[in-house]
């Protein structure tokens, strides 16, 4: 085997690992670049994801208030009217001429408050829910975000499931 020594490349390549304090500034403008350049690549996919994370979230905030007028109705063996204005949900326990309830997460009036200013609006009457559970009166609720109206669904069916759709 033949051994070739070059200690002048030796004593070069030890110098290189040993005087590195830092980045150049070459480097230093090559990583700002290519940091701006994912931002503007993905900043509108992120707003894009906001707003539908945002409108779903507010889907199942109503889907979950809905569940849990049901779960009154049965808890208490009464019926349940679920009344709705542009963005709070209110219950009347007795049927829709009965009485406000009040509980936890609702206001002094008994509203639920949406969040992030998501709407709904129905084409239907109000939803009823037995003392079984079921609803006596089937509906379907159209939840919006207002800033870019986006919709989904969120539909109550005669047995009481509440399902949420595109």
């Amino acid at each position: 085997m033949v051994s070739i020594s070059l200690p002048g490349l030796r004593r070069r390549s030890r110098r290189l690992w040993n005087d590195s304090r830092g980045f150049n500034l070459t480097e230093l403008l090559v990583l700002v670049a290519v940091i701006g350049i994912i931002t503007t690549v993905s900043a509108p996919a992120f707003v894009s994801y906001w707003r539908s994370a945002t409108l779903k979230a507010g889907a199942q905030e109503l889907a979950t208030i809905l569940n849990r007028g049901r779960s009154i109705a049965i808890s208490q063996n009464t019926t349940l009217c679920v009344k709705q204005s542009v963005t709070k949900v209110q219950f009347l326990t007795g049927g829709c001429a009965g009485t406000v309830w009040t509980g936890p997460g609702t206001d002094g009036g008994g509203w639920f408050t949406l969040q992030n200013s998501i709407t709904v609006t129905s084409a239907t009457a109000n939803v009823i829910f037995n003392y079984l559970g079921a609803a006596t009166t089937a509906g379907s609720y159209t939840v919006q975000n207002p800033v870019n109206n986006a919709a989904m669904t969120v539909t109550v069916a005669l047995s009481g499931r509440v399902t949420i759709g595109p």
